[in-house]
């Protein structure tokens, strides 16, 4: 069961993800002056995806970040 928004805010529990380590290994090599972990990186992208203004985003944006995500395996 996962816990309530109001229980346990998102910034406090992590969890623990198992990913390809190639997959990983590429986002590395590919962001990794961007952002200082693999998992600094994850947490930017989850966070753009779950954006409560995303819904604004015209439908040509969404499309070019969603394929930005599939070409790098996270969706």
């Amino acid at each position: 069961m996962l816990p309530s928004k109001a229980t346990a805010p998102v910034a406090s529990q992590l969890r623990n993800l198992q990913l390809p380590s190639g997959l990983c290994e590429r986002a590395e090599q590919k962001f990794g002056a961007q952002f200082g972990s693999l998992e600094e990186l994850l947490t930017f992208v989850l966070r753009e995806l779950l954006r409560d203004d995303a819904a604004q985003m015209d439908h040509a944006e969404q499309r070019i970040l969603e394929q930005r995500l599939r070409d790098l395996g996270y969706i």
